[in-house]
């Protein structure tokens, strides 16, 4: 782009809510701002010349290992790592989450409530929207550079010496995940909450022994990690089970539930199931997120404000409540449920950055990380129901190794047109080759091709304006967590 082009200034524009819409909201924030301001959720570039030169180096240096895509299925490396730092993984108890979707958005609340009830949280989620350092959260907000820095220089001897002795060097995912437990450890947090990277039983994180399990909704991707049907899919995400752990079913498919449930029996484990011990008793639209009933293991908690969007938040949030009741106890050793206020405050102070995170009015642009068909339809889902889009224009940007086509179809009813394009990532697909895909799904008048993202914001941008200012013309950009946080960054949240 030139120097004069107009999308310099576009994403440049003010991104608050418009005056009238601040007003329309008065009723909702008062409930949010009682749980407090919230913490910077994507932390950007240190200020400090030196910090950011020490932050790259070693982002360099884990770049040299290898990517999350390339695995040994096999805990060998990072169980030789917690051996040599002493076990630091042991010293706290833990909450251990994985599924197909909803996992960060779940840790979050989790962590959230935690907090909330006075408890120090470590939390280790993964990809990153924008830092590396987001990964790895003290307290409800990532660590600062300075703190990842020490803890990668830390435990950099320790790494060396189990390189030295395995046949592969430990991968970038698996010194991530020593480094989250080492921080924990050295706060010290009072309950880590930690979600997998891929799959279960041998996923680096599975070298804890949580307290709690918890399974989100299991769909199909990395078939060709996991396995091509939902219950193969459980049988790796099952190995998160551990002995007389609880665990916390989200809603499943008939054959991954059997799985789940079967290994809970194995290792006499207690199961609490959605929709028959615990639930969403009901939930309605309000600006900015939703008003939600839950159902938990101790009893119900009406009118509590999710300032999230989509029928698939209130679920999240159902499981996460249960998640933290069952660490408390409640409906085994104390029959009373959580303090009600203390949850409200909780939940209303979540957030969960790039999912169906509005980051701009005038026309609204909403960011939102689905990269499996599954997810791609509740986002649809959730567009249609928060979202009053005369007109919703896609910009998508996938990775080569995602069923591309699924996600397109399940977009194709809302949008209008789509604008195709590519992130950064080698991972990413070919702009001309996701185009051709959408093409098949979409027709060839309704696509356009920019390889190159701030082009394709803009283009969408564009189109979505076609209707005049006040038409209700929208963008949706999504397909890649990466996706997400480069246009995150272009638009002026980062």
């Amino acid at each position: 782009m030139t120097e004069s082009d107009p999308f310099d200034e576009i994403i440049e524009a003010e991104t608050d809510r418009d005056p009238d819409l601040a007003v329309i909201e008065a009723g909702s924030r008062t409930l949010r701002t009682q749980g407090g301001a919230p913490s910077a959720d994507v932390p950007t570039r240190p200020e400090d010349p030196e910090v950011d030169k020490a932050l790259r180096a070693v982002e360099a240096d884990l770049a040299t290992r290898w990517g999350e895509t390339k695995l040994e299925p096999s805990v060998s490396r990072i169980a030789a790592l917690m051996d040599v730092l002493g076990e630091p993984q042991r010293t706290y108890p833990s909450i251990h989450i994985t599924g197909t979707n909803g996992k960060t958005s779940t840790a979050r609340m989790i962590e959230a409530l935690l907090g909330a009830f006075e408890l120090r949280t470590g939390r280790y989620t993964s990809p990153h929207v924008q830092s590396v350092t987001e990964r790895i959260s003290l307290d409800g907000a990532p660590v600062s550079a300075e703190r990842f820095i020490e803890t990668y220089n830390d435990i950099k001897p320790y790494v060396e010496m189990v390189d030295a002795r395995q046949e592969y060097r430990l991968s970038f995912f698996e010194v991530l995940t020593g480094m989250a437990y080492a921080a924990f450890a050295d706060a010290p947090v009072d309950v880590a909450v930690v979600e997998v990277g891929m799959g279960g039983s041998w996923d680096a994180t599975n070298v804890i022994d949580g307290d709690v399990a918890v399974v989100t909704p299991i769909d199909l991707d990395h078939t060709d990690r996991l396995g091509e049907t939902p219950a193969e899919i459980a049988g790796e995400k099952g190995g998160i089970i551990k002995q007389d752990a609880t665990v916390i079913l989200a809603q499943q498919p008939v054959d991954a539930a059997q799985v789940l449930l079967k290994k809970a029996v194995e290792v006499d484990a207690t199961v609490a199931r959605e929709g028959l011990e615990f639930g969403v008793v009901g939930r309605q639209v309000a600006v900015g997120g939703q008003l939600v009933t839950l159902r938990g293991l101790g009893g119900e908690y009406p009118e509590v404000y999710l300032p999230l969007h989509g029928e698939h938040q209130a679920h999240n949030a159902a499981v996460a409540l249960a998640a933290v009741e069952a660490f408390f106890g409640v409906g085994s050793q104390r029959p009373e449920p959580l303090d009600l206020d203390t949850v409200r405050k909780a939940f209303a102070a979540v957030s969960s950055p790039g999912r169906l995170e509005v980051v701009r009015r005038s026309p609204t642009v909403v960011l939102d990380a689905a990269h499996n068909p599954a997810g791609a339809r509740v986002t649809a889902d959730a567009i249609g129901e928060a979202f009053d889009f005369s007109r919703l224009i896609g910009v998508v940007g996938a990775s080569g190794d995602k069923n591309v086509r699924g996600v397109l179809e399940a977009f194709e009813p809302i949008f209008a047109e789509v604008v195709v394009t590519q992130n950064s990532s080698h991972r990413a697909m070919d702009a001309d080759e996701l185009a051709a895909i959408a093409v098949e799904v979409f027709g060839e008048e309704r696509v356009q091709v920019e390889p190159q993202l701030p082009d394709a914001l803009e283009a969408a941008i564009t189109l979505a304006e076609e209707e005049g200012e006040f038409a209700g013309g929208g963008v949706l950009v999504t397909g890649s967590v990466i996706t997400v946080g480069e246009a995150r960054l272009l638009l002026g949240k980062g």
